[in-house]
């Protein structure tokens, strides 16, 4: 069955829309597996699955102002291009006081949009990879440079990795040499998620946070149809409680990773369900 070409619920116009969704269908620096441009469009698709109403929240999306823009025009761009257009896409919805939410699409999108913000914002990302390396096959806007590149314009200080398991040893000693916080999902699972959010406040403290969510942060096994999967990953939950916590917080949200080639409908579910959660969880707290 076809669904609107619109995320589900996103009745709002771009006017009078706290929150605006575009999409970033970009899949020219993938390194194992490709598809990621078609996410956007099976993210959407898969939230036609979903009530409005939150029985755990209380909340009813239909009470929220929220708009799905469309897609940029970036899929044929080299990758300094795509980061120049999300960045100006970005800059005008921040102008507008819009709360952005980017549906990559591969984690190179998020230097675009991270740009767009002050310097002095703080980013938490939720990621298997470190994405340290300086440049990966000759390309600094590689999806594996994505935290290297957010460090070329916020301050490396004000950046938090969670869930990570996989590395090269050399960007790893880099990232440890520069002081990079990072919590891998071995501490997570060892000692839980609470104390790894707990950790993480501590280091960021009360600063406005851009939150990036590369789905294989999560165990394959939820999260299958991914671009770069890595077994030993954290849960839904442990999603849910970062975003429960950090909400106050944020300032901005994507999610990217999602590979529609490699998948059964479950990750765009899962996807697609995060992003409603975000929106409930910002607004909720945001109004209060």
């Amino acid at each position: 069955m076809v669904f609107p070409n619109y995320f589900a619920d996103a009745e709002s116009s771009f006017n009078d829309a706290d929150f605006v969704i575009f999409g970033v269908p970009y899949d020219k620096t993938s390194s194992f597996r490709h598809g990621a441009d078609q996410a956007p469009m099976e993210i959407r698709q898969a939230g036609w699955n979903f009530e409005t109403y939150n029985l755990k929240t209380g909340v009813d999306l239909r009470d929220i102002k929220f708009h799905d823009y469309g897609d940029l025009d970036v899929r044929n761009d080299k990758p300094e291009f795509m980061i120049k257009k999300v960045k100006d896409f970005t800059s005008n919805l921040l102008k507008k006081n819009k709360f952005p939410i980017a549906i990559g699409g591969e984690h190179s999108i998020t230097p675009g949009i991270v740009q767009a913000f002050p310097k002095n914002v703080a980013v938490l990302s939720l990621d298997a990879h470190i994405d340290f390396r300086q440049q990966y096959e000759n390309e600094p806007y590689n999806h594996a440079c994505v935290i290297r590149r957010i460090a070329d314009h916020i301050n490396i200080e004000n950046i938090a990795v969670l869930g990570i398991r996989s590395v090269e040893k050399e960007e790893f000693e880099e990232a440890k040499n520069r002081k990079l916080f990072y919590i891998d999902s071995f501490f997570i699972k060892e000692n839980g998620i609470k104390k790894a959010i707990t950790d993480t406040k501590k280091h960021l403290k009360n600063k406005k946070i851009y939150l990036t969510l590369d789905i294989d942060v999560l165990d394959p096994a939820y999260a299958p149809g991914t671009s770069t999967p890595e077994p030993f990953g954290i849960t839904p939950h442990d999603v849910i409680e970062c975003i429960n916590s950090f909400s106050p917080q944020l300032i901005g949200f994507d999610i990217v990773e999602v590979c529609p080639p490699f998948d059964k409908g479950e990750t765009a579910l899962l996807a697609a369900k995060l992003i409603r959660h975000v929106i409930d969880r910002t607004w909720t707290n945001h109004k209060a």
